[in-house]
């Protein structure tokens, strides 16, 4: 038996448990490139458009710190500055598979289970990273054949894919170490995304000082984040294909730590040993409200901060975009259909919080879902033999699916409208304005929250369906108005019928409908759960 011995049957394992997320993932962010491309070419088909779009803003600073450099005016260098959070997604979604099939499994004690038959002692690590790295390949292959179809050159196209696809790579790897070094899946989870918020925030803070393909003063930071290597081959301009050399050391390096480490250290055990908590539980976790958010309090405080930081850049660019667009009456009917008013920097500041109001979306079902994670993991189970009944656990898990999305917006829209009115110098008007329009996006985060509690409820075998609710709805919001879809489309997406509360009059009818909904899916998760066998595997 050698040290990969099983990873073939490992990775038929992992491929047939992800069969429906890993395609449904790949093909959402497959399909975004193109997209955007598409919409450059219509919304800007002459080269004095696209220099002026690039000098109002895509040059801008804080669209620059958001989504990166751009390296020219062409439709290939925008839409490649304006994918530049793809990669990002893609390493998000690399550091989490990687885990779940690693550490999870392990956590979850069906990897003892694998150890005792046939299995080499690096196949577990070894079949999680080549079905994630497959995974980013596939998607580098079809976000450049997209790009090509959409008209681009084949170079540059190529290049962006690759840049993509090492990026995962990169982070895949990253998780394979992070589930070698502690005793949960939790904690291994908060250690890759920690290592991705610290790249982010190295490439936001190294091009922050720039302008267009001008670095700044800072620059020299982008280049220690895996997140800038791919913006830095600069497809379809000078392109630079040794800087993908960069992420493919890096994932070496990394590697050739995580091997050695997964096999010297004891089954269940990590480098990082748990620390020991207190011998009795404080006043607390006396109930299970306490205990859930001593569950959720790590991840809504990241959130916050995370939502807060972005606000400031969205807040900082608003003025410039609309600017901008001024002169284009087809950015302005796109921008406007995405949630803004007649006013352009307006509008610009109504579509970026209905962005915003997706990710918001995504902690909720993240919230919902933990209370699922806890019953598979078997905490839940022993909880329930005692005096606590089934409606007061699963509420107190989902208090946060409602109480998350109300505070990371609620500190978007502040944020916002702090730079906005110091960039405007009218923080008092803008302030309560931005603020009520990030309030006005919870009510749909809301409904994604309810279906997600409902299925963990009803149809606990497919509660990672919610995802896949998140991502139509973001595919609605970025592909519907630009491809001009009928509004019967639109309107699946409780995103839709947020009113444009930046305008002088709006409707709160929408609002109330969405919370209705709302109500209604938690009352019916409640009662679901109350009825159905536990644990459900």
């Amino acid at each position: 038996m050698t040290a990969l011995t099983g990873t073939r049957h490992l990775v038929r394992l992992i491929l047939r448990r992800d069969r429906v997320l890993l395609p449904v993932w790949i093909l959402l962010l497959a399909l975004l490139p193109a997209s955007y491309a598409s919409a450059y070419a219509e919304l800007y088909p002459t080269a004095a458009e696209r220099a002026a779009y690039l000098a109002g803003t895509a040059s801008n600073p804080s669209i620059v710190a958001l989504l990166g450099p751009v390296y020219g005016d062409s439709i290939g260098a925008l839409t490649v500055q304006r994918a530049g959070l793809l990669a990002l997604i893609a390493a998000l979604v690399s550091v989490l598979t990687v885990v779940r099939h690693t550490r999870a499994e392990e956590e979850a004690g069906r990897r003892e289970l694998l150890g005792a038959t046939v299995l080499g002692r690096y196949a577990g690590l070894t079949a999680a990273l080549l079905v994630t790295y497959s995974a980013n390949v596939l998607l580098g292959l079809l976000a450049a054949g997209g790009l090509v179809a959409a008209g681009l050159p084949g170079a540059g196209s190529v290049l962006f894919g690759v840049g993509v696809a090492l990026t995962g790579v990169a982070f895949a790897t990253v998780g394979g170490l992070a589930a070698q070094l502690t005793e949960g899946a939790g904690g291994a989870r908060g250690l890759g995304l920690g290592a991705l918020g610290l790249a982010f925030v190295l490439r936001l803070a190294g091009d922050a000082g720039g302008s267009g393909g001008a670095g700044g003063d800072t620059e020299w930071l982008s280049w220690l984040s895996p997140l800038g290597w791919s913006a830095r081959s600069r497809a379809y301009a000078d392109e630079r294909l040794w800087v993908l050399l960069l992420p493919v050391l890096f994932s070496v390096a990394v590697a050739l730590v995580a091997y050695p480490v997964s096999v010297r250290r004891d089954l269940g055990a990590g480098v990082f040993p748990s620390r020991l908590g207190p011998a009795t539980a404080g006043a607390g976790l006396a109930g299970p409200f306490g205990l859930a958010w001593r569950l959720h309090r790590t991840q809504l405080l990241g959130w916050t901060v995370g939502f807060g930081l972005l606000g400031l850049v969205l807040g900082g660019a608003a003025d410039a975009a609309g600017e901008a667009v001024r002169g284009n009456q087809q950015v302005a009917e796109i921008l406007s259909r995405l949630g803004g008013t007649s006013a352009l920097a307006e509008a610009y500041l109504g579509g970026t919080l209905s962005l915003t109001a997706l990710a918001a979306a995504g902690y909720g079902i993240q919230a919902a879902l933990r209370a699922r994670a806890e019953e598979t993991a078997g905490r839940a189970e022993p909880l329930l033999a005692t005096a606590v009944s089934r409606t007061r656990w699963l509420a107190a898990h989902l208090v946060f699916a409602l109480l998350g999305p109300a505070v990371v917006l609620s500190v978007a829209g502040l944020a916002t409208g702090l730079a906005y009115g110091i960039s405007t110098s009218d923080v008092g008007g803008a302030l309560p304005r931005l603020l009520g329009a990030g309030l006005a996006q919870v009510p749909a985060a809301w409904v994604l929250s309810g279906l997600a509690a409902l299925l963990v409820g009803w149809l606990p075998r497919l509660s990672a369906g919610a995802w896949a609710m998140l991502a139509g709805c973001l595919l609605l919001g970025q592909l519907g108005a630009v491809v001009g879809l009928d509004q019967w489309a639109l309107d699946i997406s409780p995103f839709t019928h947020t009113p444009q509360v930046l305008g002088e009059d709006w409707p709160a009818t929408p609002l109330i409908v969405l919370t209705a909904v709302t109500a209604a899916l938690l009352t019916a998760a409640l009662l679901t759960f109350r009825t159905r066998d536990i644990p459900t595997p």
